[in-house]
């Protein structure tokens, strides 16, 4: 399976970002792992709706022809980490073999990504930065992988 992760904007915190590569590295040895940031528009005049509208043209350019889609919403679906695994194991089965995973900006994602979406997951009921979410995400999908795999992971 390969994971394609799409952000808005670079990861500023170091450490955040320290720790995507690290992870990123470690998903690496269950698929292939391709991180594409895109450039975040300096749209601060329009409403923040028109301005999510202009970001989910952006990602959907990027998702154009994915066959499957999720996408990253705190009003989405929350799985624990062997739901995860089986999520992935039923990715796998349905014939996915790319799977994009859409991370909004700080102002989260545009409806018309969300309605796109094959499936919109929430990471927790807490709130996390969008950066923060990235490293989450990555940890726990290569969590997830070590569990599908039948590995032990506590760390």
């Amino acid at each position: 399976m390969k994971f394609v992760f799409l952000f808005l904007g670079r990861t500023g915190e170091k450490y955040l970002d320290a720790g995507i590569r690290d992870y990123a590295a470690r998903l690496g040895r269950f698929g292939q792992v391709e991180i594409t940031v895109l450039k975040e528009k300096a749209a601060k005049s329009l409403p923040p709706d028109q301005f999510r509208q202009q970001e989910a043209r952006q990602l959907l350019e990027r998702c154009a022809g994915a066959s499957c889609i999720v996408a990253l919403d705190a009003g989405g679906r929350e799985l624990d980490s062997p739901g995860l695994a089986e999520l992935l194991a039923g990715l796998e089965e349905a014939g996915h073999r790319d799977v994009y995973f859409v991370i909004g900006g700080h102002l989260g994602l545009h409806a018309d990504v969300l309605c796109r979406a094959n499936l919109v997951l929430s990471l927790s009921r807490l709130t996390f930065t969008h950066e923060m979410s990235r490293l989450i995400l990555l940890e726990q999908l290569y969590r997830a992988c070590m569990i599908k795999s039948g590995r032990s992971y506590h760390n």
